[in-house]
């Protein structure tokens, strides 16, 4: 897993759950941040949310999902 499968992980269960325009998720979600896994062990990427309140509240639910299943990324 990388960041831009996460990136598709995470537009993929936004369209699902929330729906929506792909292009418009994509821009709420920006960048995935990479750590390095040496000095982030439990988790190397994070990802800051842009949209209105209640999207980055969709954003931030489906993060803590995908960190438990995905928590270190290439």
């Amino acid at each position: 897993m990388n960041s831009a499968d996460l990136l598709d992980q995470f537009l993929a269960i936004l369209q699902r759950e929330v729906g929506g325009r792909r292009g418009r998720w994509r821009t709420v979600l920006g960048a995935v941040k990479l750590y390095s896994a040496a000095t982030h062990p439990h988790c190397n990427w994070s990802i800051t949310p842009g949209g209105n309140a209640d999207e980055n509240a969709a954003v931030e639910r489906i993060a803590d999902r995908l960190r438990e299943k995905y928590p270190i990324i290439g």
